[in-house]
């Protein structure tokens, strides 16, 4: 009892310092328990038993089992397929084996405890397999046969057959080497059952947090144990009404009148609709839902909340468009009467002959005091045919640069146009042009002839 309390105190203080390794979360602690068989039959000596493995499975001879639970194990997995764990065990010494020829001995019964430690490497992940797991191990330890004990280097070699995620059965063979002459070298085989256990499910979903994509919510394995609340198979956090069971092709979200707009988006959900209406029906088709159609049942312009224009005159004008809406007219007058407004071959000599006498500041676009009456004169003309359009053609004499003349002719056509636009003569219906001195209407040669080609004509244009 003595040694047992030492084996038992070793184990804990080696648990304790098994704390220091980084934990994994899923099962990372495992306890092993079971029953051992002691094999201290020779090997590797110089005497005729042979080399390490020749008697190994002679269990008949060799091994001493003790029948009941004579070995227990607890480890823990650290990371990359490494475990630390810590083993102790007890027996009985009864029989050694075969000798330089003499049978199998039978010798006075002997106590047997073991200490262990190791480290072991498991080989699951390589092998891709979640049923049998072999690993191989390597540590130390100190074994007491009787009062005398030793220290002992040990290499290990199990294969764990799991029946289910944290039950399985365990195999173990392990050689330990003797540091000292007086305990043998020889092998400890144990047999049991192993539970792993420490996992942490903190919304206790059955998934371990370290594969929980949301470890504080209660979810499903199909979504790595996030929640679908509503069940519509869409997890929660792509669902986009996770209170309300919907449609995939909504994100989640229903479609309660079956218009393929989903109801947080359809301003009519229990009417079956346009998308283009958001959702909301359009009867007579105009464009205008509904809702929003103060002629539902007849076709209009949503410019006309729905409604038809009326056209009051029934001239084919729009009372929107007429501007004379209570008076047939044509569309060339915007809905009032056509009205002959084009000038005569006697109006346009008389705005001729007032646009010659314009009077030009030398060698500028700027009117002399006296042309004054004579612009006023043409701007009452122009106003009294507002149908008509007309180009104002400006010309020079010969005196000067050319293109000094092409310059200024446009200059005075333009002032020209400026003034009576200015006062109130639609600026569309006039044009103005600059032709210098290329269109005379007499001689340059002359001081008259050069008068009479410095002028301002008035075209009615087409």
């Amino acid at each position: 009892m003595k040694n047992l309390s030492r084996l038992l105190f070793a184990m804990l203080l080696v648990l304790g310092f098994s704390n220091t390794y980084a934990q994994d979360d899923n099962n990372p602690w495992a306890i092993s328990f079971g029953v051992n068989a002691v094999d201290l039959y020779p090997v590797g000596e110089n005497a005729p038993q042979g080399d390490y493995f020749d008697e190994f499975f002679n269990a008949t001879d060799h091994w001493n089992i003790l029948p009941s639970l004579s070995t227990i194990n607890v480890s823990k997995y650290i990371n990359n397929g490494f475990s630390v764990g810590v083993t102790g065990s007890i027996n009985k010494i009864e029989k050694i084996g075969e000798t330089l020829g003499v049978p199998s001995l039978t010798v006075s019964e002997m106590t047997y405890y073991g200490l262990d430690g190791a480290v072991k490497y498991s080989f699951a992940d390589l092998l891709n397999c979640n049923t049998i797991e072999p690993y191989l191990g390597v540590g130390g330890g100190y074994t007491w046969i009787d009062e005398i004990g030793a220290g002992t280097l040990n290499g290990s070699f199990g294969l764990n057959f799991w029946l289910t995620e944290n039950i399985g059965l365990n195999l173990q063979s392990t050689y330990k080497h003797s540091f000292e002459d007086y305990l043998s070298k020889h092998f400890q085989h144990s047999a049991g059952i192993t539970v792993k256990f420490g996992g942490k499910d903190s919304d206790g979903d059955g998934i371990y947090d370290k594969n929980d994509a949301c470890p504080e919510v209660f979810g499903l394995e199909a979504f790595n144990g996030c929640p679908d609340t509503d069940g519509d198979g869409i997890e929660d956090s792509k669902d986009s009404c996770p209170n309300e069971a919907g449609l995939a092709e909504f994100n989640g979200c229903p479609d309660a009148d079956g218009d393929g707009v989903a109801d947080k988006d359809d301003k009519c959900p229990t009417v079956a609709g346009l998308k283009a209406l958001a959702g909301c029906p359009d009867a007579d088709g105009d464009g205008v839902a509904d809702g929003d159609d103060k002629c539902p049942s007849e076709a209009g312009p949503a410019a006309n909340n729905g409604c038809p224009w009326a056209d009051t005159d029934g001239d084919g004008v729009l009372d929107k468009d007429d501007k004379c809406p209570n008076e047939v007219g044509v569309a060339a007058n915007n809905g009032c009467p056509e009205v002959i407004a084009a000038p005569t071959a006697e109006v346009m000599a008389t705005l001729n002959n007032y646009a010659r006498t314009i009077l030009f500041s030398s060698a500028k676009s700027s009117f002399k005091q006296e042309t004054y009456p004579v612009l006023q004169a043409i701007t009452a003309i122009l106003k009294e045919y507002p149908e008509s359009n007309f180009t104002l053609e400006g010309h020079t004499d010969s005196d000067g640069p050319k293109s000094s003349n092409q310059l200024l002719s446009e200059r005075r056509a333009n002032a020209v146009r400026d003034y009576l636009i200015s006062n109130g003569v639609n600026a569309d219906r006039l044009v103005a042009a600059g032709f210098g001195e290329d269109y005379p209407i007499d001689s340059n040669a002359t001081r008259a002839g050069k008068k009479n080609n410095r002028r301002v004509e008035v075209k009615l244009r087409k």
